[in-house]
């Protein structure tokens, strides 16, 4: 295994609590971010430095892009419709309205068009009660996965023919076989365990040739994954809990990072190069 310290630059110069969810917008040419529990959406135009933030009414743990301009956002009880030229939401479902003591986490749009979205058990200590959710756009709820604590770490192979999901407080990432056109196939199974000492896994992203990038949580880290489960390298980066890296950038090439406050150490976006590409996202099939 490499270990690597790259070089970085802060992306922004604001702090956030609970930085997460980085998306490249290939159309806006801009970088979509949340702050989780301020509660925000942002934009951020690399180009200029210039940040556009939307106001949230609740939590929002994670969103997506679709086919027109309104965003898909998973807010603390409920999946909505953003608008953000008009600042609008529209309810699409809320996949789990019986869990008073969790919200709804990390989620991004699968290569079949619909929004995956998990969500996690708030109470001290966390009870296995979180699942996954696949969202169809006519509002369908298909539960993937249950028994989890905080469900995160979602990202496809290249070919979308493998899906990714971590249970961070389970500190392992799980795998199942995906049909591009329907959704998973079979049951997950284990794919690569991390320790806490290793980092355990947030959020994740995926590289072109297939890797998988695991933020490392709770070591200030980000460990990149071959196909077969072993660590390739692990950067260590200059905050001590990153939450979910992105590849970004007109060529995919500049990986962007978010992390969160705690211990003394501020929350905030990064950028780095990381000497590899990633890939386009999906988008979700209702405008």
């Amino acid at each position: 295994m490499l270990e690597i310290t790259p070089a970085t630059k802060p992306a922004i110069t604001f702090p956030l609590q609970l930085g997460e969810g980085p998306t490249w917008d290939d159309v806006r040419h801009c970088l979509w971010f949340v702050d989780i529990t301020a509660p925000a959406l942002h934009q951020l135009d690399p180009a200029s430095g210039t940040i556009t933030s939307h106001a949230m009414p609740s939590d929002i743990g994670s969103f997506g892009l679709t086919q027109g301009e309104r965003l898909i956002v998973a807010l603390r009880h409920g999946v909505h419709f953003y608008d953000p030229a008009r600042r609008t939401l529209e309810i699409l479902v809320h996949p789990e309205p019986d869990q008073p003591h969790g919200r709804l986490n990390d989620g991004k749009v699968g290569p079949d068009g619909a929004f995956y979205v998990g969500s996690m058990d708030e109470r001290s200590p966390r009870q296995p009660v979180a699942a996954l959710y696949r969202i169809t756009p006519d509002g369908t709820v298909t539960k993937l996965r249950d028994g989890l604590l905080i469900s995160n770490g979602l990202a496809w192979s290249p070919d979308g023919r493998t899906m990714y999901h971590a249970d961070t407080r389970a500190n392992l990432v799980s795998q199942c076989a995906f049909d591009p056109a329907s959704g998973p196939v079979g049951a997950f199974k284990p794919f690569r365990p991390l320790a806490n000492e290793d980092g355990v896994p947030d959020g994740a992203t995926i590289d072109a040739q297939g890797y998988y990038w695991s933020a490392g949580v709770s070591a200030g880290c980000l460990n990149r994954i071959a196909p077969d489960g072993v660590i390739e390298r692990r950067l260590h980066l200059p905050m001590k809990h990153p939450t979910m890296p992105c590849f970004g950038g007109a060529d995919l090439a500049t990986l962007y990072v978010t992390s969160l406050t705690r211990d003394g150490d501020q929350g905030t976006l990064i950028a780095l190069d990381a000497g590899v590409r990633g890939l386009p996202g999906y988008r979700f099939k209702r405008v």
